[in-house]
């Protein structure tokens, strides 16, 4: 079994919980209390897996679509007003989300819940637990896991309210983001003398001292944009703390895809932290707590090909400006991508669709429009809104739904009878760790154990691609590299706003406005907390 055990118990957990939270300043409230539970050391541990139920919540949906759709990387165009959802996807890729419309309340609410179960678990266990090194772990992990929500609040919406007791019903006012970096990097020194070493299928899942210099690592790197001070030197000392340990590997260039499949687990030796994902789990309460992939990105005419128990909608693209990244022929990551001509497994039989001459092409005009039309499947590039650029509409024929390549990096999982796939999600690689380095010594961080921008990138490419190493490396070719590595795994609105990319053109979109930056506080918090004070340019 490829799961970690901790998730077992979530069922009999959750059956206690009868409340939820919607912003910071609501903690959660349930049937759990210091006097009934928990008493021994297994329900001290399953007490504690709410917050990682939590964690889970909206990773893969919400978030996943405001950290995707707002780039380059995805497009959600409607298809004869399928997937149009009250303009949710439009406005991601024009960036004209409001605070009523976006994915903002989505992710405002599930970060919320994590921290909000994060704070009453730590609150009762920190009465209940007798003290040793088992509390002093479990303490540490759980402020890790609180540590990455705020870290996430804070990269989605600038100065956020910290709370770090259960039981503080008073609404606070927004801290500001300098002050919540500070915060977050206070909170993971603190605990990083409590957090494990141990790399191994019994802490997968769990935050450890390396996941920990990951996140800072990360929050470092973007210092300068959070709160004006670069911190290159702080970044490189971070990851030579991953790296030093030796308990990481980048994956060969023939085990690179399989990261990313459904058995993918505690034994993939580049995961420094990892969400997992499996059909059996019971969603918390007011959370998604599914991943999605192959509903939103597999063609519904190659629902054989990958033996799935349901028709995909594949309503996700990705745009032509992103796939150029993946120019290189000897490059085992573009085997990510569906692209051009279909073809079944056996890589020699057409993959066929019969239909009309209409519903090939809801514009034939011909006298045959009724007429049987057979054809081979081929997903083209371009997106093209043909039905009506103003409600973001490709149409809803094949030429429509067989527009745009997509991505399968979290590959098809056939052996789920739902839609819900058994991917684990990575959250920290050591690929990125590489990377991130590589990116402060280009800035002008102070090199460490004989490493140089250029040795980092190559380490790298040499696991991806047969192609020559590299002669030199600038910050654009770095960007680029990082999108050909991340792609799908939700650092690219990240890395485009630290690199000014974020204000560019791609796809239909045009806005400029680097106030886009950070999303607007969903008008639901605001009504919950009159101390929140909206985002500047969202009033």
């Amino acid at each position: 079994m490829k799961k970690v055990t901790k998730y077992s118990f979530l069922p009999v957990v959750l059956s206690f919980l009868i409340g939820s939270c919607n912003d910071l300043d609501v903690p959660v409230t349930t049937q759990i209390t210091p006097d009934v539970y928990p008493q021994d050391s297994s329900q001290f541990v399953a007490s504690a897996g709410v917050v990682y139920a939590a964690l889970r919540g909206n990773y893969a949906h919400d978030f996943f679509f405001a950290q995707t759709l707002s780039t380059d990387e995805g497009i959600m165009p409607a298809r004869g007003g399928n997937w149009y959802d009250n303009q949710g996807y439009r406005v991601m890729h024009y960036h004209e989300w409001t605070p009523d419309r976006s994915w903002s309340w989505g992710c405002w609410d599930w970060l919320s819940r994590v921290i909000s179960y994060d704070n009453q678990t730590m609150y009762i266990l920190r009465r209940n637990m007798p003290e040793g090194a088992f509390k002093s772990r479990m303490m540490a992990e759980l402020r890790m896991v609180r540590a990455l929500a705020y870290y996430y609040m804070m990269d989605l919406f600038g100065d956020v309210p910290i709370v770090t007791e259960y039981g503080d019903f008073e609404p606070k006012a927004q801290t500001p983001r300098a002050e919540v970096f500070t915060f977050i990097e206070k909170e993971i020194l603190e605990v990083i003398p409590d957090l494990t070493t141990n790399v191994s299928p019994a802490t997968y899942g769990y935050p450890t001292q390396y996941m920990a210099y990951s996140l800072l690592a990360k929050m470092y790197l973007n210092a300068g944009y959070y709160t004006g001070t670069q911190r290159y030197n702080d970044c490189i000392a971070a990851c030579d703390k991953v790296i030093s340990s030796g308990r990481y590997t980048l994956a060969d260039r023939n085990e690179y895809l399989k990261l990313f499949y459904p058995d993918n687990g505690p034994g993939t030796k580049e995961f420094i932290f990892a969400i997992p994902f499996d059909p059996t789990y019971v969603p918390l309460s007011g959370t998604s707590g599914y991943l999605y992939r192959a509903r939103y990105d597999v063609p519904r005419s190659l629902r054989a090909k990958f033996g799935l128990p349901f028709t995909p909608s594949a309503p996700m693209s990705t745009l032509p400006e992103h796939y150029a990244l993946f120019d290189d022929p000897n490059d085992v990551r573009n085997g990510q991508w569906l692209t051009g001509l279909q073809y079944l497994n056996d890589g020699v039989t057409p993959v066929k669709v019969t239909t009309t001459n209409k519903g090939y092409n809801q514009f034939y005009s011909g006298p045959d429009a009724g007429a049987a039309y057979t054809y081979h499947v081929e997903l083209t590039p371009n997106i093209v809104l043909r039905q009506d650029s103003l409600m973001f509409d490709a149409g809803n024929d094949e030429i429509s739904w067989n527009m745009g390549y997509r991505n399968i990096k979290f590959y098809p999982d056939a052996t789920s009878t739902t839609r819900n796939q058994n991917n684990d999600m990575p959250v920290f690689r050591y690929a990125d760790i590489l990377l991130m380095k590589a990116e402060a010594l280009l800035r002008g961080g102070t090199a460490t154990l004989g490493h140089t921008a250029l040795s980092l990138v190559n380490m790298v490419r040499e696991k991806r691609t047969t192609s020559p190493a590299w002669t030199g490396v600038t910050l654009d070719a770095l960007y680029n590299e990082r999108g050909r590595e991340f792609t799908y795994e939700l650092w690219r609105r990240n890395d485009m706003i630290r690199f000014g990319k974020y204000e560019d053109k791609w796809g239909f979109k045009v806005d400029s406005d680097p106030r886009k930056r950070i999303f607007p506080i969903p008008t639901g918090a605001l009504v919950k907390n009159p101390k929140l004070v909206q985002n500047p340019g969202y009033n």
